[in-house]
């Protein structure tokens, strides 16, 4: 799920930062990263020491001007980047390079959604950055997403997605319910029931052609977002089936489908795009970068009639890693550089530019962070929310195909019984698929 959400994100993110005064929004959409020439792992650039990395999407760092400030910091060093748009495409490569140990960057980027597999099955082939980076600096769940049972730390943060509400306030206000946020999200503080009785509430007046919730897999998202264990247990069995958490949730986004409080598109696609543009929905699961996707989706006159409020729960969706491969010529180099692109000052930077919410929590005390505005939601202090669900967030078991699993639910699930099926014969559709794929 997450490598689709990147591309999805990546794109909108250059829409957005227009918007981010003091920035805001990590973005997932067409990737538009900047492809540099690669010329191997290692070497050198005119006597300079050349440092590649192989990225996927837009991580911002050329983008917030982060390269060219190393490397005025370090004249002997030159910085290039090979960028693949899409994740999909990217990390396929990235495992085959790292099982020949040939053809790889200096830095390679990791996706979230393949962190676990890279930390089980790759480790040995990548630097253990505990030694480069500093385990404080970062949110702890972060910094244990990488580290293997042997203590190393395979891959440095490089951002987060806390999961918010976003809502639109002229329809709550439409439908009677209040528009504070703070009165809003204590509607359904602590639990994701309570979520769902808000769009019955919401139902019962709500303006014509609406639904309380943008889509089903959107909802199933947030609800698993904020659980500790999902799909795997600690000792990597396949646990989703038997998880109450995972069926309950299930259950009760099936249970939305049923009662008309969702839309009936599937994230991402260009029939969902359409229901952003006319005002389709009140609220959506919401990390910050989707608030970039809002703007760039959204007509001119949607500007300042969203709303973000804390969601029922603490959860993640989204971020990816640095990582340090061991046979590159200058590790030494690269780990540094590594360590500094993920460094609270400059995470803070690239937030300001570009948007991506920063994993180091001493970055949340920064100016770029506090006073942190969008136009899609005015004068919210987006930093501020965002920073307490990332700092509240569970440190969550990650598996090698979490993202097969997550797909699985919702686009061969729980969005099967907006098309007229039964929860039952949507889970027993979203189980048969999602074993089917893992060979089970």
């Amino acid at each position: 799920m997450r490598a689709r959400i990147r591309t999805a994100r990546k794109a909108m993110v250059v829409a957005a930062v227009a918007s981010l005064g003091a920035g805001l929004l990590a973005g997932c959409a067409d990737d538009g990263g900047s492809d540099g020439s690669s010329g191997g792992s290692g070497g050198d650039s005119g006597g300079k020491t050349k440092i590649t990395l192989g990225l996927f999407g837009t991580f911002g760092f050329e983008e917030a001007g982060l390269y060219k400030e190393y490397e005025k910091l370090h004249p002997d060093i030159d910085i290039q980047q090979t960028v693949v748009e899409r994740n999909e495409n990217y990390y396929p490569t990235l495992v085959n390079h790292l099982t020949t140990n040939s053809g790889l960057q200096d830095i390679q980027g990791v996706e979230v959604g393949n962190i676990a597999e890279i930390v089980k099955t790759q480790s040995a082939k990548l630097l253990d950055l505990s030694k480069y980076g500093k385990k404080s600096d970062y949110l702890e769940w972060k910094w244990q997403q990488a580290t293997t049972e042997g203590g190393e730390t395979v891959g440095l943060g490089t951002d987060v997605g806390p999961m918010a509400i976003c809502y639109r306030k002229d329809l709550f206000e439409k439908a009677g319910l209040p528009t504070d946020r703070e009165e809003v999200a204590k509607l359904w503080a602590g639990d994701w029931k309570k979520l769902v009785q808000v769009g019955e509430d919401y139902k019962k007046k709500a303006p014509k052609g609406t639904t309380f919730l943008d889509s089903p897999g959107g909802l199933l998202q947030a609800i698993l977002s904020s659980e500790k264990d999902r799909f795997y247990d600690s000792s990597g069995k396949v646990i989703y089936k038997s998880n109450p958490a995972v069926k309950d949730a299930f259950d009760l986004t099936a249970k939305a489908a049923e009662d008309g409080l969702i839309g009936n598109q599937t994230q991402f696609q260009p029939a969902w795009d359409t229901t952003i543009a006319n005002s389709k929905f009140a609220a959506m699961s919401c990390p910050p970068w989707m608030l970039g996707y809002i703007k760039g989706k959204s007509k001119p006159d949607a500007k300042g009639k969203w709303d973000v409020a804390a969601s029922p729960k603490s959860g993640n969706w989204g971020g990816s890693f640095l990582a340090v491969p061991k046979s590159g010529k200058n590790t030494e180099a690269a780990a540094k550089l590594a360590a500094w692109l993920t460094a609270p000052e400059q995470q803070a930077k690239l937030f300001a530019v570009q948007g991506s919410f920063p994993s180091t929590p001493a970055a949340y005390e920064s100016d770029a962070v506090k006073s942190a505005k969008n136009e899609m939601t005015g004068d919210t202090p987006i930093g501020t929310i965002f920073a307490a669900a990332a700092k509240s967030s569970p440190v969550q078991t990650i598996g090698p195909k979490d993202q097969i699993i997550q797909q699985g639910l919702t686009d061969n699930g729980v969005i099967l019984v907006t098309q007229g099926k039964s929860p039952e014969e949507a889970w027993n559709t979203a189980v048969k698929t999602i074993d089917n794929n893992l060979d089970q």
